[in-house]
């Protein structure tokens, strides 16, 4: 195994306070990237990858999932983008496919100096009617679920060091 393809994996962390500059289109694209290389079942590429860059469209993306989670704080933490990662919910795969993509996404992130974390709750956001609202403005058919979301951008933090891995954690047999 390459070495800095470990070292990365191990290193890499969720980032919580992001700067407010936008991310070039240059590293933009190049997780983007990334993430249509994750595997997905039988190589259907199922998922679709929504950019999130206008602040208006931000916010409401913003508010949908507070909504779902009762907060008054910003779920994607200040993140310039997000990257919504939705796919055909009748498939049997679609939450594993869009995991991959979402790992992808963030290993991808870390890898071009960027910080990322996995957000939760578009699952509920694109079965309300107001998601469905919005997979109808994009083009999306309303059988489209959202597994969940990468907040991406500048970090404004230090790395934080990584957690001790737990007993048990690997059983060989």
């Amino acid at each position: 195994m390459k070495k800095d393809v470990l070292e990365a994996l191990k290193a890499r962390r969720s980032i919580r306070k992001y700067k407010p500059e936008q991310v070039s289109e240059e590293l933009l694209n190049a997780v983007l990237e990334a993430g249509t290389y994750a595997p997905t079942a039988m190589g259907r590429q199922d998922p679709v990858m929504v950019v999130v860059q206008d602040p208006a469209l931000r916010q409401k993306i913003s508010e949908m999932n507070r909504k779902v989670a009762g907060s008054n704080s910003d779920p994607y933490y200040g993140a310039p983008t997000i990257i919504l990662v939705l796919a055909d919910g009748t498939h049997p795969n679609f939450i594993q496919d869009c995991s991959c993509v979402l790992a992808n996404l963030m290993n991808a992130a870390y890898a071009a100096g960027l910080g990322s974390c996995w957000i939760n709750r578009e699952l509920e956001m694109f079965d309300s009617p107001e998601g469905k609202a919005l997979l109808a403005e994009w083009g999306l058919p309303e059988n489209f679920r959202g597994v969940g979301a990468c907040a991406l951008g500048y970090p404004d933090q230090e790395l934080p060091e990584p957690k001790t891995r737990k007993d048990g954690y690997v059983i060989r047999k």
